[in-house]
């Protein structure tokens, strides 16, 4: 007999409901360390149901050995368990295995585990970076406010930050440089060495030189791109592949009625700003996506010339990879098998 499992996952324990085709259920409670036991209860037949958490990677690999169903579930689309009034463990275990009967559940992808390493880098590279930001921004201030006026980008090299640490000021507002200035360099380093190691481990991923021949995309993009695409085939066409990085418009259609809005922005912001600049560059090299570019910011404006020429770039990204292509001169789209 078919069973349907949801899980409601924590970093310690996790509570299981068991719905079997009779309509029966059965709840009960596993601590985070008898994983592999339950993993033994589980039969192909079966299939598990749980919400993407900090700890999915642990559980759905612990899972892959039963060879069941295993369904990750978007907690970002499937609200019914959030917005719930009676909000348990047991109530949420129990709505995603109704859900998962009737086969009505948002299901998300789960990565290899290079593609989720390399994810994880990513995104810590990107929170460091942003940091970094808002700290050259404290210290353009910190100066600004005793009429001291530096370039932005002058703080982007040691020279300048060596620079601003021989000014003249008082005691405090120079503590408070000097301690600004030392955790600058700390995240040049870290974010130096991270970009390293996903330059380096990138350049194994499938695909990847199939996106560096594109003129635009180096080390660091292919990288980045590839993390979020993860395995092409998991993409039937061009048009799935732009709704996950959430560059097509939204559409609102009732009766005779149909619009379209702004992009959906759905997926990572990290992908769609990577595919930008990536966009942006390329167009340099090609003119045919100048001249795309420039037909549509002279009718549309920039910014939606700007969209519209990322979603041509990633239709380019698709069938490169899709084909197993590389670029011998992407300035005339001249390719080879790769």
């Amino acid at each position: 007999m078919r069973r349907f499992h949801g899980v409601d996952l924590h970093r310690n324990a996790f509570t299981v409901c068991v719905l079997d085709e009779d309509g029966n259920e059965v709840v009960r409670n596993w601590s985070i360390k008898r994983l592999g036991e339950y993993a033994s209860t589980l039969s192909p037949e079966d299939a598990v149901a749980v919400e993407a958490t900090g700890n999915t990677y642990l559980f759905t690999r612990a899972l892959s050995e039963a060879n069941c169903r295993v369904v990750v579930v978007n907690p970002h689309q499937f609200k019914v368990i959030s917005r719930s009034v009676s909000k348990t463990d047991e109530n949420d275990a129990k709505t995603l295995a109704r859900f998962l009967s009737k086969d009505m559940l948002p299901e998300i992808r789960v990565k290899d585990e290079m593609n989720k390493d390399i994810s994880s880098m990513v995104q810590t590279r990107d929170k460091l970076v942003k940091l970094r930001t808002a700290l050259k921004n404290k210290v353009n201030n910190l100066l600004a406010a005793r009429g001291i006026i530096i370039k932005r980008e002058s703080l982007s090299s040691e020279r300048g930050l060596q620079s601003v640490m021989t000014l003249d000021l008082p005691r405090l507002p120079k503590i408070e440089l000097s301690v600004l200035v030392d955790q600058i360099r700390s995240l040049n380093q870290s974010v130096d060495e991270l970009e390293k190691a996903i330059k380096e481990d990138g350049r194994k991923m499938d695909g990847h030189r199939n996106l560096t021949s594109i003129k635009g995309i180096g080390d660091l993009g292919a990288s980045i791109i590839m993390s979020v695409i993860g395995d092409i085939d998991d993409f039937s066409s061009e048009g799935k592949l732009a709704s996950y990085f959430g560059i097509v418009p939204r559409v609102h259609n009732s009766n005779d009625s149909v619009r379209h809005g702004r992009i959906t922005k759905r997926g990572s912001k990290l992908g769609r700003t990577t595919l930008i600049q990536c966009a942006m560059i390329a167009k340099r090299y090609n003119p045919y996506l100048e001249d795309y570019y420039q037909r549509i910011k002279s009718r549309r404006g920039s910014g939606k010339a700007i969209v519209a020429l990322a979603r041509k770039l990633l239709s380019i990204i698709y069938r490169t990879l899709k084909n197993n292509l590389m670029f011998e001169d992407f300035t005339s789209f001249k390719y080879v098998r790769a």
